[in-house]
Parts: structure tokens; C-alpha cells; sequence
């Protein structure tokens, strides 16, 4: 294991219930990352998604993608803006294959495609055991926090 939980968090600025990162297992900075998220029936949104029939969203799955990316480009970031915050610009030929359960662990494997002008592009895919349950391309840049402005 790269990075516990506590370490994310020190990259990161989300928290419970929106932090979707348990544990980062593989990093190269700026190219390559890949995280786990343990998903539990615990988790606030499983009351409404749905009863009955407890499915992990969709969108849920891309936003642990995105942290996941986050990781890795504020790894590879200088420390100006490591003090900034990360924000999404697109998502484009998002596939949802298989749904995800309580009990499943999503191992989110992300991929550089382009970092350009402040801009990051990258794939992603998650995985439960070896089953591909969900891909994504995703861009996000860098920005000041709504708080310092």
C-alpha cells in the first residue's frame, strides 16, 4: 500500500461522505494511479439507491475515478498547485457494464492521456475483482478555491 487514508486526506480535500478513496495501491506520478474503495452498505446514498436492491451509482463510480486522478496529478504537481483544487471539465464515453454491490471492492486504475496548459485528461477503469464495471475519459484542471478569491 502507497497511501492509507490518512494520506489521502492530506491530498484530497473531500471528506466523509463524499471521500471515495479508501487506499492508493500504485503510483506514478503525472502517468499512472490506481485506488481502492471498499463499498459498504453503510454508505448514505445505498437508503435511496435502491431500496431493495442496493446499487452503487453510476456517478459515484466516476467521482472515485476523478479522485483517483486527483491523486495522481497533485502528485506530480508543483507546490502552488498542490494549493489549489481540482475540478471536473468533462466526462465523455462513460460505459457503466456491470452494476456494483455492497461488499464489492472497485479497483479504480487511471491512465494520463494528456496534461497540457493546466489541463489533465485521462482514462479510466474500474474494476471489481476482474470483471470491468465501469469506464470513463475524464479532463479537469486546477483552480483557487471559491475560498480564496
Amino acid at each position: 500500500m502507497l497511501m492509507d487514508i490518512n494520506a489521502i486526506m492530506k491530498i484530497l480535500p473531500h471528506r466523509y461522505p463524499f471521500l471515495m478513496i479508501d487506499r492508493i495501491v500504485e503510483l506514478d506520478p503525472g502517468k499512472r494511479c490506481v485506488g481502492l474503495k471498499n463499498v459498504s452498505i453503510n454508505e448514505p446514498f445505498f437508503q435511496g439507491h435502491f431500496p431493495g436492491h442496493p446499487v452503487m451509482p453510476g456517478v459515484l463510480i466516476i467521482e472515485a475515478m476523478a479522485q483517483v486522478a486527483g491523486i495522481m496529478a497533485y502528485s506530480a504537481s508543483d507546490d502552488a498547485t498542490k494549493k489549489k483544487v481540482s475540478y471536473f471539465m468533462s466526462i465523455d464515453s462513460a460505459k457503466f457494464r456491470k452494476p456494483v454491490f455492497p461488499g464489492d471492492q472497485l479497483r479504480i486504475e487511471i491512465e494520463t492521456t494528456l496534461c497540457r496548459r493546466g489541463i489533465w485528461g485521462v482514462n479510466g477503469k474500474a474494476y471489481v475483482g476482474e470483471m470491468l464495471v465501469t469506464e470513463a475519459a475524464l479532463k479537469a484542471t486546477f483552480a483557487d478555491s471559491a475560498t480564496e478569491k
